[in-house]
């Protein structure tokens, strides 16, 4: 399974503002430089993220990203779920056109293996994967975390 560069890069800015301090915000140019992936493209990732009530965005001099969340209530596998179309194959979309779409057990196969790989998500939030957190602020910062 690949996971979208979409779903990717809204991990990213997650892991990325779950590192830093409660009283730290960041800017998407800086999410963008320190993954080095499109400013253009995080915007509308962090524009939605912001939507479905994962960020507080605030405008201005003073402004920026922060979680609007707990990092223990974020789970990665509802949060991939909402994220990705997982239409493996064409028989998984309503409207495909396989001719073995009715008889076929690859279908079968595949559903099954894209429900162990998001069983696999349901068990961890994205509190455990700050479990280093301030090993991957200074990553993200180059420099050492002083809280």
């Amino acid at each position: 399974m690949q996971l979208t560069n979409y779903t990717d890069y809204a991990l990213r800015t997650l892991l990325y503002l779950g590192s830093l301090s409660d009283h730290e915000r960041a800017q998407v140019k800086d999410i963008a430089g320190a993954y080095q992936i499109s400013f253009n493209h995080l915007q509308k990732i962090v524009h939605d993220l912001g939507k479905k009530g994962l960020l507080h965005t605030t405008r201005g001099k003073n402004g920026g990203i922060t979680l609007a969340v707990s990092p223990t209530t974020v789970n990665l596998g509802e949060l991939v779920r909402e994220l990705e179309v997982f239409d493996l194959v064409e028989c998984f979309n309503e409207d495909g056109q396989c001719l073995i779409r009715c008889s076929c057990k690859l279908k079968s196969v595949l559903h099954q293996a894209k429900a162990a790989f998001l069983a696999v998500l349901d068990q961890y939030t994205l509190d455990d994967l700050l479990e280093n957190k301030q090993e991957l602020y200074s990553l993200f910062m180059g420099k050492e975390k002083t809280d």
